[in-house]
C-alpha cells in the first residue's frame, strides 16, 4: 500500500524544479487568536521578497481523509450530510478529520468508511493528497480509493452523522450530478475523477 509520503508534495516538501527560481517569502511569527476542537486560528506575519512585512489570518488544521468507495456494481458510495458551515446538505464521499494523534491516515480512512458508510475495504489505495483551501488554511486531505467492499455495522459520531444518509450512485451518472450542481464538494469531484482514472488503468 502506498504511504502518505508517496502521494506528492505537501506544504513542507523540499523545493522542486518548478519553484527553485521563485521569489522567497519568509514567515516571521504567529499569534493564536482562537482554539476550537479541531482547528486553531492564528494571526501570522510574513516578509515578502522585497522586505515588506504583511499579516494574514491562518487556520491550522490536523488534516483529513476522504474515501472514494467503489462497489462491485461500479457505483460510488456517497453520504448525504448536513454541513453547518454552509447550512446545506452536501453529497460527498465519506471523509473525516485526522483527530486521533499519531494514527496513520490509512487507518483513519478505514475507520471513517466503516463509521459513516458501513463498509470495510479489502483494498485501500492512496490516490493523492491535496491542499483544500490554501488561501487561508493548511489542511491536507489524503484521498483514498476503496474497493472489495464488505458491509459492516456503522458507528456514526456526532449530531450531523446521526442524520446522515448513504447513497450509492452509478459512476456513469456521476458527471451529470456534477454538471447540474447536485455534487459540489471539491474533494469528491477530484477523488471520483482520480478513482475512475486508476480503475481504467487497471492499477
Amino acid at each position: 500500500m502506498p504511504s502518505a509520503e508517496s502521494a506528492g508534495p505537501g506544504p513542507n516538501a523540499p523545493p522542486s524544479e518548478l519553484d527553485t527560481e521563485l521569489p522567497r517569502f519568509r514567515p516571521t511569527g504567529e499569534e493564536l487568536v482562537h482554539r476550537g476542537w479541531a482547528i486553531t486560528v492564528h494571526s501570522a506575519t510574513f516578509v515578502d521578497p522585497a522586505g515588506v512585512a504583511f499579516e494574514r489570518d491562518v487556520v491550522r488544521h490536523p488534516g483529513a481523509v476522504a474515501v472514494v468507495a467503489i462497489t462491485d456494481r461500479r457505483s460510488v458510495v456517497l453520504v448525504h450530510q448536513y454541513r453547518p458551515a454552509v447550512d446545506q446538505w452536501v453529497l460527498e464521499v465519506p471523509a473525516g478529520t485526522c483527530d486521533v494523534p499519531g494514527e496513520p491516515t490509512e487507518r483513519t480512512a478505514h475507520r471513517e468508511l466503516a463509521e459513516e458508510a458501513g463498509y470495510a475495504a479489502g483494498n485501500l489505495t492512496l490516490l493523492t493528497r491535496c491542499l483544500i483551501t490554501p488561501g487561508f488554511c493548511d489542511e491536507i486531505s489524503w484521498v483514498y480509493l476503496a474497493t472489495d467492499l464488505v458491509a459492516v455495522p456503522v458507528d456514526r459520531q456526532g449530531i450531523e452523522e446521526e442524520y446522515l444518509r448513504v447513497v450509492e450512485i452509478p459512476l456513469a451518472r456521476f458527471d451529470a450530478l456534477v454538471d447540474d450542481g447536485t455534487v459540489v464538494d471539491a474533494t469528491t469531484i477530484l477523488g471520483v475523477g482520480l478513482a475512475r482514472r486508476r480503475l481504467a488503468s487497471g492499477r
